[in-house]
């Protein structure tokens, strides 16, 4: 099979905003505690953050990381996590029916942040509490006034704000899942007061607003116009969430995944862009693609665990080669729509469906989707560029017609590389592609790197942690882009 692929030096995307790869955190199974904080552990720093996985974060060069939920924000009382910690009260943790015992809060999560080299994208409770919670918890974490919360957290030994630029008005609040379940207007006039009053305490933050949990729900579309059309003046960004799997193990299908996010991006734009025609509004709402990822592994087994445990093992997928496929896939997606696309957030990022695993009280290793993710968010900074694609088309699922073969390039910020990601969808058929750069003079393929294999279902464990890992590739010759593989090409001046 061959591909024409065109890159064209003024069909620019957009500028990326490095949040695009960011990740998320969550009081979840064995996301904190068992993850990222085991005091005692052999690696364990001096407030029992695990050095041994900050290590492997760094590598992944994640820039924010969304906290502390996820279903579990929506049900929490954010004092809990903050203070004397021998005074912290256990709770009974509804979301997960799990324990909480809030021995890592806000206080310790940004000095977390901090070693991680991230920022934080803080969500707030509106599920059982509102705006009154909500603009304490800025003045706890932003203020510098002499006022109660301010002087709160210098009490808790921090006279420096923290500085969280980035708040979630909630999350997946009409899920009838979610604790605290809200219909369309109900949600839509909390999220518009709730946001005015953030950002009286603290005008510099920015908001983003709950759009519908999933393209799947029967009040897609309804819950976003109403939404945008109460709070559109005082938020900035509208949250998108969906997750990818192949229960049927149809894998050619699968491989077609990011048709779907693409369609599901679209239908939001345009929603989006409908309201701000409505309101005659200059203003353009971004998009804040705050949970994404490969999700269908661990069902049956989650099922199994007994309730009310501290950090049991939930979520735990076991992902495999067509899952860093996928990954890769969806990742070309968002960097394709960067121009609306500011925020996007990996989830999640240890233990619990993630691209980092641990054994508590052993060691860490990689799942197969760490490396598609890191070899973008690495090397995907800077200017995205359309990639004009020929190619053969096939059927995935619900989408018609879609391509073999999918790209995106990304011009660095001192234009000395060219960062091309491609993926070829269809298993079994190598495509051979015919690669163009137009307007640039001297760039010279020097790295090929590819995530492919015999055996799409194999993954990696403790024990086989490098079974499946990223494929050195020929730069000699011409470019051929083997069947079912997702690929990165680096090209240099």
């Amino acid at each position: 099979m061959k591909a024409g692929v065109k890159i064209n030096r003024d069909k620019v995307i957009s500028k990326i905003d490095d949040r695009i790869y960011s990740s998320f955190i969550e009081h979840l199974g064995r996301a904190v505690y068992g993850g990222i904080y085991e005091p005692g552990h052999e690696t364990s720093d001096d407030m029992g953050f695990r050095q041994d996985v900050m290590k492997l974060i760094k590598e992944l060069k994640v820039p924010m990381i969304r906290y502390p939920g996820g279903n579990f924000v929506s049900g929490y009382n954010w004092e809990d996590g903050t203070g004397d910690r021998s005074k912290r009260p256990r709770k009974m943790e509804l979301a997960w029916n799990s324990i909480e015992t809030n021995e890592v809060g806000i206080d310790e999560f940004q000095e977390w942040a901090k070693r991680a080299d991230s920022d934080i994208m803080m969500a707030v409770n509106l599920g059982t509490r509102g705006a009154d919670d909500a603009r304490n918890l800025v003045e706890y974490c932003n203020s510098k006034t002499d006022t109660y919360y301010a002087d709160m957290r210098r009490k808790n030994g921090f006279d420096e704000p923290f500085g969280i630029k980035l708040w979630c008005l909630g999350n997946e609040m009409d899920g009838d899942w979610q604790i605290g379940t809200k219909r369309p207007k109900e949600y839509a006039r909390l999220a518009c007061e709730t946001a005015k009053l953030m950002k009286m305490v603290d005008p510099s933050i920015e908001l983003v607003a709950c759009g519908s949990s999933g393209p799947q729900m029967e009040s897609f579309g309804e819950w976003e116009e109403t939404v945008l059309r109460e709070a559109y003046d005082h938020v900035d960004y509208l949250s998108l969430h969906s997750y990818y799997g192949n229960p049927d193990d149809n894998s050619q299908e699968y491989l077609g995944s990011a048709t779907i996010m693409d369609k599901f991006i679209k239908d939001v734009i345009a929603i989006c862009d409908k309201i701000k025609d409505e309101k005659k509004s200059d203003k353009k709402i971004m998009l804040s693609f705050d949970e994404w990822n490969v999700w269908f592994h661990s069902a049956e087994q989650d099922k199994k665990q007994e309730p009310w445990q501290i950090a049991p093992p939930l979520l735990e997928d076991m992902y495999n080669l067509e899952d860093a496929i996928v990954v890769g896939d969806l990742m070309i997606t968002l960097l394709k729509h960067s121009d609306r696309v500011k925020v996007a957030c990996l989830a999640q990022l240890v233990n619990v469906i993630a691209p980092i695993m641990t054994v508590t009280g052993g060691g860490v290793w990689k799942q197969t989707i760490f490396y598609p993710f890191k070899y973008t968010s690495v090397n995907g900074r800077g200017t995205a560029l359309t990639a004009d694609i020929q190619c053969e088309t096939f059927s995935a699922g619900k989408t018609e017609n879609a391509p073999t073969v999918d790209a995106v390039a990304v011009l660095s910020e001192d234009e000395t590389e060219i960062s091309v990601f491609a993926v070829n969808r269809k298993l079994g058929e190598d495509a051979e592609l015919d690669l163009s750069l137009e307007g640039f003079e001297g760039y010279k393929l020097t790295e090929h790197i590819s995530m492919e294999g015999e055996n799409l279902k194999a993954g990696n464990s403790i024990e086989n942690p490098d079974k499946v890992t990223p494929v050195i590739k020929s730069v000699d010759g011409n470019i051929v882009l083997t069947g079912g593989s997702w690929n990165y090409l680096k090209f240099t001046k």
